[in-house]
């Protein structure tokens, strides 16, 4: 299954009430690999996750996951789809009633017949790859910030999916508990030949974990490509700027500084 490919965009439009945001959106995102989604504020990086995980009405187009289409799949099979990938959001939207161990089990005790036992094992397992072992019977407001980014993980494992889906992972995190969190998505690929997708705008995040990054800007896709090559050698300079965090027109005058 590697590099196979998860889930495929056909000639999408997206955005709200028929306001485009994005158009002609064709690319597939396959299976070991890890992808980014970035460009500026508003560019519609979030719409384009919330699309492709059923969560925002497509305008045009068609999102095929493992090949069956989550825009014209009828209720009970769109449910179907849902449980073939997990999905982490930024604020990592844990229930803050429930425990770190309840939080986890919840997609076992909604889609599985399995016994408690057995959920509680495959719970234990996930909080443990996450490096929350321990931590099973605290309340979301017992955690760090960090901590509540590898719960979600576990949640979105829960049902050991092929797919995740991460928004801003590394947001408002230090640099150390963003590095470890980088560490465990790469395990994540490695380990189960995962196909991950995140939606950041974190480039130190971006360089260290991204096989491919799709760069977003003026209504559709500005650059698709290794993230390094794109910071080095885009042909788009407004991409190259970006991903080297310079101000447009700055290049000559930094250049003639360095000389000086």
């Amino acid at each position: 299954m590697e590099h196979a490919c998860a889930i495929a965009v056909r000639n999408a439009a997206i955005g709200y009430n028929e306001k485009r945001i994005l158009s002609g959106l064709n690319f597939n995102i396959r299976y070991g690999e890890i992808t980014a989604i970035l460009g500026g504020s508003g560019c519609g990086k979030s719409t384009l996750l919330k699309t492709m995980i059923g969560l925002i009405p497509i305008i045009a187009g068609d999102v095929l996951i493992e090949e069956r289409s989550i825009v014209h799949a009828r209720p009970e099979e769109k449910n179907e789809l849902l449980r073939s990938f997990g999905v982490a959001f930024q604020s990592g939207a844990l229930f803050r009633s429930y425990t770190v161990e309840e939080n986890v089990a919840l997609p076992l005790m909604e889609f599985t017949e399995l016994s408690k036992e057995e959920i509680h094992e495959r719970v234990m397992k996930k909080l443990s790859l996450v490096g929350l072992a321990g931590h099973e019977h605290k309340m979301p407001g017992d955690l760090s910030g960090g901590m509540v980014k590898r719960a979600a993980v576990a949640r979105a494992m829960a049902l050991d999916p092929k797919i995740l889906f991460l928004d801003e992972p590394s947001a408002g995190l230090d640099p150390i508990t963003s590095t470890n969190l980088d560490t465990l998505i790469k395990t994540i690929r490695d380990q189960f030949n995962s196909a991950i997708v995140i939606v950041t705008h974190e480039l130190d995040s971006l360089f260290s974990i991204a096989d491919r990054a799709l760069f977003l800007g003026n209504g559709s896709i500005m650059a698709d490509g290794d993230p390094r090559v794109l910071r080095d050698s885009s042909p788009n300079e407004a991409v190259r700027n970006f991903l080297n965090r310079r101000v447009p027109g700055t290049e000559n005058t930094l250049s003639s500084a360095r000389i000086s």
